[in-house]
């Protein structure tokens, strides 16, 4: 261990490691700081992803992938199942490997990581920060760093303790509950999702294979929805209906921040990636791809400043992000209002309507202008997020 890194990454997630791996690349010295005891683990997440984003970071392997996906099914709240041909391939993730492997690349790079380190604490001088304080085996240290990179997931205290205002409307933050679970009857090439407000109101449920039987169960509701009745017990209900016997892996809660990226992700000394920086899809709540883009535009940022010697260019870090993706979270979270709040009678109409349709010419967006039909203006942010390069 060193005194001094040009980059310290605060968190071992998706977006640290590739804040940490893009920024080792270009030769600075990168030290990667995860509070866990490995990289991976506890896992909180539904792991789906798309091949395109994983392909970008790093080779597919069937070691970290748990199944492959090429169907949708949606399920309205009248039992009316619509499946849905995908056009592009998606995984289900095995996250503790994923994350392992993605850790790995960065240590390949030249980045140090080290595990077990707390952070509790940034050094500011002059309202720059410039390095991290952080327990490790019950003893306390402080590092220096020209550039702290916050990849310290949703509660992000270090972009907090930097004066980075992170709060976000309590509607904004999904509630969400998840079991994994065995002996569960489904194909593994097609992700389920459930809607209706009584199966998940002002958001959606899924079941998401995960090989052998077992899969991913679990919902995310509004912060609003999630006050008169918790994401646990909703998931309780459809484990009761559906899946009685099914024996529980795994169980996880959380909160995942389907907004737009927080109207500020840099500061002197300081950037926020993934879900520290609110870098999820509004619409989704899927945060694995848009972390590792997030982390690799601020990883490659923060290298160019120190090879530079600009620190200023540190603060281009929202406008890259922007480009690449905020702008489209923005018309995502458009999106997300209009569906969200849709009735049950909404949801009915929508896949009766969809189910007409032959099966080789079904598609998402196919399924998006049937449900905003009605909506002008909404349809037109759909039509450029599925044209959108």
């Amino acid at each position: 261990m060193q005194n001094e890194y040009d980059i310290i990454v605060v968190g071992g997630g998706p977006a640290g490691s590739m804040a940490a791996r893009f920024a080792a690349e270009q030769g600075v010295s990168v030290l990667m700081l995860e509070k866990d005891r490995d990289i991976g683990y506890p896992v909180r997440c539904a792991e789906a992803v798309s091949k395109k984003g994983i392909d970008e970071f790093i080779s597919p392997d069937d070691r970290f992938i748990s199944a492959k996906i090429n169907k949708f099914s949606l399920t309205a709240p009248d039992e009316t199942e619509v499946v849905i041909p995908l056009e592009e391939e998606g995984y289900v993730l095995e996250r503790r490997i994923f994350d392992y492997e993605l850790a790995k690349t960065a240590a390949f790079a030249g980045a140090e990581i080290l595990t077990r380190a707390y952070v509790n604490g940034l050094i500011i001088e002059n309202d720059v920060v410039c390095g991290v304080k952080y327990e490790y085996r019950g003893k306390q240290y402080s590092v220096k760093s020209k550039v702290v990179i916050a990849a310290d997931g949703v509660e992000s205290r270090v972009g907090r303790w930097a004066g980075i205002k992170t709060h976000i409307d309590f509607r904004d933050m999904e509630c969400c509950a998840q079991v994994t679970a065995a002996n569960i009857p489904v194909n593994n090439d097609t992700l389920y999702f459930y809607f209706g407000k009584d199966v998940a109101p002002n958001g959606y449920f899924w079941v998401f294979p995960k090989g052998n039987k077992t899969a991913n169960i679990g919902l995310g509701v509004s912060g609003d929805a999630g006050k008169k009745k918790s994401a646990l017990a909703y998931l309780n209900q459809f484990m009761e209906r559906k899946y009685p016997d099914a024996p529980i892996l795994t169980s996880i809660a959380g909160g995942v921040p389907c907004s737009v990226t927080l109207s500020k992700i840099s500061a002197p000394g300081i950037i926020l990636a993934g879900d520290a920086a609110r870098q999820v899809n509004p619409v989704s709540g899927g945060g694995i791809v848009t972390g590792m883009i997030g982390g690799m535009i601020g990883g490659r940022v923060a290298g160019e400043s120190i090879k530079n010697g600009n620190p200023d260019h540190l603060l281009s870090y929202d406008k890259a992000w922007a480009d690449r993706l905020g702008k489209r979270h923005e018309m995502f979270n458009r999106v997300k209002e209009g569906i969200y709040n849709f009735s049950d009678e909404k949801f009915n109409s929508i896949a009766q309507s969809v189910l007409k349709v032959p099966f080789e010419k079904r598609s998402l967006g196919n399924v998006f202008k049937t449900a905003l039909i009605n909506n002008p203006s909404l349809l037109i942010d759909v039509a450029k997020l599925f044209f959108a390069k």
